[in-house]
């Protein structure tokens, strides 16, 4: 095996331009799989932590009636509680509204939310009664949309439990910064002891946000979703953009193997007569295969070592100061922060290599496999064979 390595790298120096080129196909596929796939990786990470901290909690408790994913069951899509039943659960009571900012009409979700919660980063503490008659927050995207900035006044217009249409100003204490849409775009957060006085649903919520010591016991008129099933979208998302990205760089792989395997097509048929030497010199067939397999499979050692001394700097740059995308991804609907950090984890960075490795093995032994019919005799006489 040492001689198999020796020789093999003796031949691939000696090819020249050949190899090089080989070689930087290569280790360019090696650093776009380790930049494509850890920047998924870093979007994963941030946005299940942004939506755990802001939205999900560990889990959901929501009313049998209720569908986050229909808003025709908002309306009775909440259920009574007794709140020393309730431990360790974050009620919210979510009601269909209106806002009508500079004359023009915004429907909203209206959602109250305890002002002393302190499970989710919303910034309820803005929400006492200290800090205006009927205080409210938004978030950036919301303020952006309905042109409101903190201070202003706008008037809310609501429907009580009996349907009564009802109207009162209400005012922008807050405004927060969020990567998390689905709790900014069309959204305002009142004090949930406030919005239940005004709409005479008292002790009542739409949902529960459960925290990390909750355990969850069946409760009749209630339905538990834990973390895992809320984060299934995101890595659904996530799954699909790993599957549309392989397809760019199986391509690029594929291209950089077949410049490999016609290398070897074209070793095995201009070194027959070295081919036949070795085999004069006692090595049988399969060690002649084998050398030519390893020297086959060395062009992905050499591509990693040309990929780690260009890929470290870069990959390692883009880990410590993220990457930037633009605002106008921040109203897509989907969890994305303004500035991704990539994440490069030892099981990629191996598994990435392996495939490498795997692959250019595979298409140097194909090829090589016919020197296994060789007759070493033509060979030396220099027969093509």
């Amino acid at each position: 095996m040492k001689l198999a390595l020796i020789l093999a790298y003796k031949n691939l120096i000696g090819s020249g331009l050949r190899t090089w080129l080989n070689v930087g196909i290569l280790a360019f596929t090696f650093i776009l799989i380790l930049f494509y796939n850890g920047l998924l990786d870093g979007w994963n990470n941030q946005a299940k932590r942004a939506s755990i901290e802001w939205e999900y909690g560990y889990g959901e408790l929501r009313a049998a009636n209720y569908d986050p994913y229909d808003p025709f069951s908002i309306q009775d899509g909440h259920q009574s509680y007794q709140p020393e039943e309730f431990k360790m659960l974050t009620p919210i009571l979510i009601r269909q509204a209106s806002i009508y900012p500079n004359g023009r009409m915004l429907s909203i979700s209206l959602k109250g939310i305890p002002n002393d919660q302190k499970l989710l980063k919303l910034p309820t503490s803005f929400l006492s009664p200290e800090q205006a008659k009927i205080p409210v927050i938004i978030g950036k995207r919301m303020a952006a949309t309905a042109h409101l900035e903190e201070g202003d006044e706008v008037l809310l217009r609501w429907r009580d439990k009996h349907g009564t249409f009802d109207a009162l100003e209400v005012t922008i204490v807050k405004i927060f910064d969020s990567d998390v849409g689905s709790i900014d775009s069309g959204q305002m957060w009142i004090a949930l002891a406030q919005l239940q006085e005004m709409t005479g649903l008292k002790d009542r919520a739409s949902y529960f946000v459960a925290n990390s010591n909750y355990s969850h016991q069946k409760r009749n008129g209630w339905r538990f979703f834990p973390q895992e099933t809320l984060l299934e979208d995101i890595n659904k998302l996530i799954a699909s953009k790993k599957i549309s990205g392989s397809i760019m760089y199986l391509l690029l792989l594929t291209i950089a193997l077949l410049a490999i395997f016609d290398t070897q097509v074209l070793s095995v048929f201009r070194r027959q007569k070295e081919i036949g030497t070795y085999i004069a010199l006692g090595m049988t067939r399969m060690q002649v295969v084998g050398l030519f397999t390893v020297e086959g499979s060395m062009y992905s050692l050499l591509a990693m070592l040309m990929g780690a001394l260009i890929g470290i700097p870069i990959l390692s740059v883009l880990a410590i100061n993220g990457i930037s995308f633009p605002e106008v991804t921040q109203g897509m609907g989907v969890t994305m922060a303004e500035r991704i950090f990539p994440v490069f984890s030892l099981q990629l960075i191996a598994g990435t290599m392996i495939l490498l490795i795997i692959s250019a093995t595979i298409v140097s032994f194909l090829p090589a496999k016919k020197i296994a019919n060789m007759n070493p005799v033509e060979a030396l006489k220099g027969k093509l064979q």
